[in-house]
């Protein structure tokens, strides 16, 4: 893999010592996959990793969720003091820069050329490569120079799997694998 990313000067004292580790890792890559177990801190990790990207940039960051993961990201950044608003029309929260909320279902409405930054939480929901969401968001995620993949299903396990994470994170193709 190549690193697009960067180094953040510090990170939120809510991670954990191996949290802060991975989220240091995946911002230094700038496009990565946090494939962690249920209870390990996922969403912690993928809102401290989109805050960075935001403060970095100065643009939002997507976080794209399965449809009954939305209202706990956004309750988890508010108990962590990070601003982050659901949006499920494309349309941009009022304010500056911030985390930005919504669902697979709704990826289509939005446009890529706003963001600096995605994360798929549940990315496990993209490894079928015929599936018409894993095409929605290798496409979204095509032209997005920030990348992370999260999920606590366990770790890809055939190179199909592992082919179309690598193609949403815009390295080898599914085909390539």
């Amino acid at each position: 893999t190549s690193e697009c990313g960067f180094n953040p000067a510090t990170l939120p004292e809510f991670l954990y010592d191996f949290q802060e580790s991975l989220v240091r890792w995946a911002l230094k890559l700038g496009r990565s996959a946090i494939f962690a177990d249920c209870g390990m801190g996922k969403t912690a990790m993928q809102l401290a990793w989109a805050q960075q990207v935001i403060e970095r940039t100065n643009r939002h960051v997507l976080i794209v969720t399965p449809l009954a993961v939305g209202a706990q990201t956004i309750e988890e950044a508010s108990r962590f003091g990070i601003d982050a608003k659901r949006s499920r029309d494309g349309k941009m929260p009022s304010g500056g820069p911030c985390v930005v909320v919504t669902n697979y279902e709704q990826l289509r409405k939005f446009d890529p050329s706003v963001f600096a930054g995605v994360v798929c939480d549940e990315s496990s929901g993209i490894k079928d490569f015929k599936s018409e969401r894993k095409a929605t968001v290798v496409e979204f995620l095509r032209t997005i120079e920030f990348r992370l993949l999260c999920t606590a299903t366990a770790a890809p396990n055939d190179f199909w799997e592992l082919g179309t994470s690598s193609e949403a994170l815009g390295l080898l193709g599914f085909r390539d694998m």
